[in-house]
């Protein structure tokens, strides 16, 4: 799992700073693959930026409108598989979130497809559940360390 450690850490989990990973695809440069979109989608989730989300979102499948006001608390993102094979490509992540006083993910394998040289998010196949870690486990936020010593 990765997750944020430091101020300056891109939120996607890459271990990159945001200048150098998701920054260049918010200020409008192409991400040259789904799995780079997918992570700057997931950073600008973190991030509340509405915009890039529905810029990203491919025009047959966005919704009119779009709040991130009421998102959850996104913790971290782990990417389990991802290709592409000419213009349409997928990926299947899991994102974890805190809810409440309980943690949660968002698992989604993610279509994408490419069109005027940039990837666009089409749609995805979702499924939702609730993480209840023991004391001794890795802590879900994606630190390393026992939840115990980290977010009980």
């Amino acid at each position: 799992m990765i997750t944020q450690d430091q101020p300056n850490d891109c939120p996607c989990g890459s271990a990159r700073t945001y200048a150098q990973c998701c920054q260049p695809w918010h200020l409008g440069a192409a991400a040259p693959s789904p799995e780079a979109l997918m992570r700057s989608r997931y950073a600008a989730f973190v991030m509340k930026n509405r915009d890039y989300v529905l810029k990203t979102w491919h025009p047959d499948t966005r919704p009119a409108d779009l709040s991130l006001e009421d998102s959850p608390q996104w913790a971290s993102l782990q990417i389990i598989d991802s290709d592409a094979a000419g213009d349409t490509g997928r990926v299947h992540f899991r994102a974890v979130y805190r809810s409440g006083g309980g943690w949660g993910y968002l698992e989604e394998m993610s279509a994408f497809v490419r069109e005027n040289e940039r990837w666009l998010y089409l749609s995805g196949d979702t499924t939702e559940g609730q993480l209840k870690p023991g004391r001794n486990e890795r802590c879900p936020c994606g630190s390393g360390r026992k939840f115990k010593a980290c977010c009980l």
